[in-house]
């Protein structure tokens, strides 16, 4: 069986010198990184839009087709002639350790109004329209509408989106688009694999609820019970799915999704994998998770779809959080890799995120995005019998500036099929790069780094392949 390693670390963290990483010259740099490394993967946050006022979280969008306008390189606009050198010049500044969101969003706009203007509708523009039409329409109106009213669609009066605005829209997207699929085939042309993240659900404030108002409860909103990230539990807000409805379509709305999921990504990671078993609901108001109820999807009849549809099955299965027997059953008789995180396996004895009792099956993190880095996990997050237990796991006691190196080498010689570790832990970083504080709205989806990492860490995560034959080749 091959076995592949990767690097997880999101388009914004890339070094920039426009407030947020992006599609340009950084993110080619990085894939020749992981090419000398020897990896095979790079995986990804979510690609879609985000808003301040949504905490510029890429899991809760406006859109679950679209793509994320600041994320466009405003170097590769000035390369094809839709900026000029001194607009360009104008917005650059020095990269910072975190994204500053309110002037990134402004810079983009600033600099796509102008490409906007110096851009001339071609046939692969044309095409782009047609072949994107199934969700391009409808988020383009949608925007365009939304800039209008300055509310959520349930508050519209005027329903006359300004042609200009959704042509614009339009643009945006190509443009986006253009990018991301020049560098996916550049990254695969280095035998790089591009694995994404599908969000499970819409916020309600976007494109899909509006234009697809039948698939959806809007009386309930999505969560999750008490868990180990909240006592009270995690209250999405998001409206859940009317998987009656999904059902008598066939999932057409699911099968297309992932369908075009799969053109942008070569490995998918399904996130909330539960959620498409049973999923966790609550009724609209309530201020907390924790008054909330398990209802049931049809797993059999959807992943049995996904079978037929998708033979190849390039996915992946985010199953943490509350897992019972049917869920591990479903995913088992299905084949959906599960996921290991070495982050949960020292709070109990007998953890299923332990090594010893991983199959081949299996992709295992470090950490995620959700995590605090391993660094200050270890002194902040272990009690004292969670660190004897990593101790005697390990066969010796070691320190807070060791213990990234030593799970990752653990990460690395498991039998898991997958190994991906979070850029933060391969930098042996601390709390002030955790990505995502889950129950939190405000701070997260900040971190970047000031360069691309040094040829030290290129030996290191090489000779890790080498001596557990993770190549991406």
């Amino acid at each position: 069986m091959r076995r592949f390693a990767g690097v997880l670390l999101h388009i914004t963290s890339l070094p920039s010198p426009f407030c947020i990483g992006d599609l340009g010259k950084q993110a080619y740099l990085f894939v020749d990184f992981l090419k000398s490394s020897n990896q095979g993967l790079w995986q990804v946050l979510p690609l879609n839009p985000t808003l301040e006022e949504f905490g510029n979280s890429p899991y809760f969008s406006t859109s679950l087709f679209a793509g994320n306008p600041v994320l466009i390189s405003p170097e590769l606009l000035y390369e094809e002639g839709l900026i000029s050198l001194e607009s360009l010049e104008k917005f650059k500044e020095e990269p910072t350790p975190k994204v500053n969101y309110p002037k990134a969003y402004f810079i983009k706009e600033m600099l796509l109004e102008e490409a906007f203007k110096n851009f001339s509708e071609t046939e692969d523009f044309h095409r782009f329209e047609e072949e994107n039409s199934f969700w391009l329409e409808d988020y383009a109106v949608f925007i365009a509408l939304r800039k209008k009213n300055a509310s959520s669609w349930d508050k519209w009066t005027d329903l006359k989106p300004d042609p200009l605005e959704v042509k614009k829209e339009k643009f945006k997207q190509y443009i986006f688009f253009k990018q991301w699929f020049r560098l996916k085939e550049y990254a695969n042309s280095r035998g790089i694999k591009i694995v994404g993240d599908l969000p499970i659900y819409p916020a309600f404030d976007s494109a899909d609820t509006w234009a697809n108002k039948h698939l959806f409860k809007f009386d309930m909103v999505a969560g999750v019970p008490p868990d180990y990230f909240s006592s009270e539990g995690q209250l999405w807000g998001n409206p859940v799915y009317n998987w009656d409805v999904l059902k008598e379509e066939n999932f057409q709305w699911w099968i297309r999704r992932i369908e075009y999921s799969l053109k942008l990504y070569d490995l998918l990671r399904i996130d909330h994998f539960r959620g498409l078993i049973s999923y966790y609901t609550v009724p609209k108001g309530e201020k907390t998770a924790k008054y909330g109820k398990w209802e049931r999807a049809y797993p059999e009849e959807f992943f049995s779809l996904l079978k037929d549809y998708f033979p190849e099955f390039p996915f992946l299965a985010e199953d943490l959080g509350t897992i019972d027997r049917e869920v591990e059953e479903v995913r088992d008789k299905f084949g959906f890799p599960s996921m290991r995180v070495l982050a949960f396996a020292f709070f109990e004895p007998h953890s299923s995120h332990l090594p010893h009792n991983y199959t081949q099956n299996c992709v295992v993190y470090t950490t995620t995005h959700d995590n605090m880095p391993l660094k200050d996990w270890f002194l902040e997050e272990l009690r004292e019998a969670d660190r004897e237990r990593l101790y005697k796991y390990l066969g010796r006691k070691v320190e807070r500036e060791s213990i990234s190196a030593e799970l990752i080498r653990l990460a690395y010689m498991s039998v898991a099929k997958y190994c991906i570790v979070p850029m933060q832990d391969l930098l042996n970083l601390g709390k002030e790069s955790r990505m995502n504080k889950p129950g939190t709205s405000k701070g997260n989806w900040e971190w970047r780094m000031n360069a691309l990492p040094q040829s030290e860490l290129i030996f290191r995560l090489s000779e890790l392949t080498d001596t557990y034959q993770r190549f991406n080749t």
